[in-house]
């Protein structure tokens, strides 16, 4: 358990490519080719966080603007607020928020919203798919030791790419959303199934 990462400032990258709010179409698009990344915070003169532009924004410029685009600053193609995430929020919550956005990456803002790093899928996978069988161990551990032995007794725990799938008959005490509760606590745990039933 020791040394296993568990929130975004363990895994988050904190040297971060972005771009001013008066930065023209040019300089964005070939910022994003320069650095090979797909979308980049835009700031503030001093730092703050304050949207998102990336190569969909500006394919979309192009689209409705044709010619004019060219003129846009990505103050004007952003998409806001930016989703963010703060670097003491657990993995799990950053994956959910890329899941729910669609998001390749998200920046990490301090409680004023200057921009500290950022955080991949990439940066995620990589705990992830570290081990699935320990992570595997890590759920089990979590749950005889809050629930009791008897609550992982006659159910089949599997884990892939961090996605926690758990079936088998539980204890009358033990319901549904408690289970649920517990498991998506669980550092490393991106997305969780269950297929129980509670025996009678």
């Amino acid at each position: 358990m020791i040394g296993t990462p568990t929130t975004v400032e363990d895994v988050m990258t904190r040297a971060v490519v972005a771009v001013g709010r008066d930065a023209d179409f040019r300089e964005v698009a070939d910022t994003l080719q320069r650095w090979r990344v797909s979308a980049v915070p835009v700031l503030t003169g001093d730092g703050r966080v304050v949207g998102v532009v990336s190569e969909a924004d500006l394919l979309a410029a192009r689209e409705t603007d044709g010619e004019r685009a060219q003129a846009l600053t990505a103050g004007r193609m952003m998409s806001a607020p930016a989703v963010t995430v703060h670097p003491g929020s657990r993995l799990n919550e950053a994956a959910r928020a890329m899941a729910r956005g669609h998001y390749r990456r998200l920046p990490v803002v301090d409680p004023e919203d200057y921009l500290l790093g950022i955080v991949s899928r990439g940066d995620l996978l990589k705990v992830y798919l570290g081990d699935d069988r320990e992570l595997v161990d890590r759920v089990r551990f979590e749950l005889a030791a809050t629930l009791g032995p008897a609550a992982v007794l006659g159910t089949d725990l599997r884990a892939e790419q961090g996605r926690i799938t758990l079936s088998g008959d539980l204890p009358d005490a033990v319901t549904p959303r408690v289970l649920e509760t517990l498991i998506r606590s669980v550092p490393g745990v991106a997305d969780l199934e269950l297929r129980v039933t509670t025996a009678a």
